[in-house]
């Protein structure tokens, strides 16, 4: 049985409905469990929470200091290419878009790997647009040794594979692959997705299931953010999260929930399926005390000022410094990002506000020598 199987037999309406009957004396007592349920878990990310926020992030705290300390990992994001056979309204990839497409070859990755080094981190997550024809298999076996030969730490975050790519992907080098399911609502993921093989939700959703199967050390899910009602959407990502640490217990799992930025192609979400600052807080933290032990991710999506509040609370990893486009570190920009980016400062910057709240900004977590 895979996860869409299960996927299948649930109920939005009644996950939704469920979210609006919790009572402030119920948020309470889920407050002071030290292991929590799903209901637990939908009780925190409930409208009846919010009052709770201040005692539910101060937990939270707690017990990301006591499970990761008080470091905080660096990456950066390399774009390979932004060819996309798909039809996403959310992204400035998509196929429709009328912008300029680039891959990187060789020599232009190496100019990349050099930028990002120079900036004093070591630890890479690539991405691509989807393109299994044009940027598939062959071009990541081609391009992973030469960016491993220069990073400790090699993420991807492209289009979902075969277990046998997966595998294949791993000898070269990969410690982690993210796959987003953007929604788990299925006519909204429909309306979103258009054309091409991310129209395949099945395909999609039993993703993870071939990167554990594969051995990947790292598994990372996430949610986007104003394509529908969050709150119904961290409940099913969280049913995903338990079904894979149960399956694929060997591997690490992470977290990144980024919501829609604009985008050449649109990308503004509605009033009806927006997230407040303090609603993303909550999100994070009742992530936290749900699963202590989960790697949560925030990106350069968010403003300077959010992330300085919210990474202290529960956020394990950071990007900085990014570039969302081909060439983007070590040629003169061009108009082909996915998104725009909201916290432009530099990584020293953004080193320098962390220490300055008592954080440890980790450039580099694995020696090769150490072994994989």
């Amino acid at each position: 049985m895979s996860f869409y199987n299960h996927w299948q037999q649930q109920n939005w309406q009644q996950w939704q409905l469920k979210s609006r009957s919790f009572s402030h004396f119920q948020i309470a007592t889920v407050l002071q469990k030290t292991r929590l349920t799903l209901d637990d878990l939908q009780a925190l990310l409930s409208p009846a929470a919010l009052p709770f926020l201040a005692q539910l992030a101060s937990k939270a705290q707690r017990l990301t200091q006591q499970r990761f300390g008080y470091n905080v990992q660096f990456f950066a994001p390399l774009y390979l290419s932004n060819l996309c056979a798909n039809e996403c309204t959310y992204c400035g990839f998509s196929l429709s878009q009328k912008v300029k497409r680039r891959t990187l070859n060789y020599a232009e990755v190496e100019q990349e790997c050099q930028a990002i080094k120079a900036l004093g981190i070591d630890q890479v997550l690539l991405v691509t647009g989807e393109h299994e024809r044009k940027v598939g298999i062959e071009y990541f076996c081609e391009m992973l040794p030469l960016v491993r030969s220069y990073f400790s730490s090699v993420q991807l975050e492209v289009q979902p594979l075969s277990t046998v790519e997966y595998s294949k992907l791993k000898l070269l080098g990969v410690d982690a692959v993210m796959l987003y399911q953007e929604t788990y609502h299925a006519q909204a993921y429909q309306q979103y997705h258009l054309k091409g093989k991310k129209t395949d939700i099945n395909w999609r959703l039993d993703g993870p299931d071939r990167v554990g199967q594969a051995g990947i050390d790292k598994i990372g899910l996430g949610i986007l953010l104003g394509l529908t009602d969050w709150r119904t959407d961290a409940i099913y990502l969280a049913q995903h999260l338990q079904y894979l640490q149960k399956q694929y217990w060997q591997s690490r799992f992470s977290l990144s929930v980024p919501r829609i930025r604009p985008c050449n192609g649109g990308g503004n979400n509605s009033a009806a399926t927006s997230i407040s600052d303090k609603e993303l807080i909550q999100l994070i933290c009742a992530f936290r005390l749900f699963a202590p032990e989960l790697e949560i991710s925030l990106s350069t999506r968010e403003s300077a000022l959010f992330r300085q509040h919210a990474v202290p609370l529960a956020i394990t990893s950071v990007s900085a410094g990014s570039k969302t486009q081909p060439g983007g570190y070590s040629v003169a920009p061009e108009n082909l990002e996915q998104f725009s980016i909201d916290d432009t400062r530099s990584p020293e910057q953004v080193a320098a506000a962390l220490m300055q709240q008592g954080l440890q900004p980790v450039w580099k977590d694995w020696d090769s020598f150490l072994g994989r």
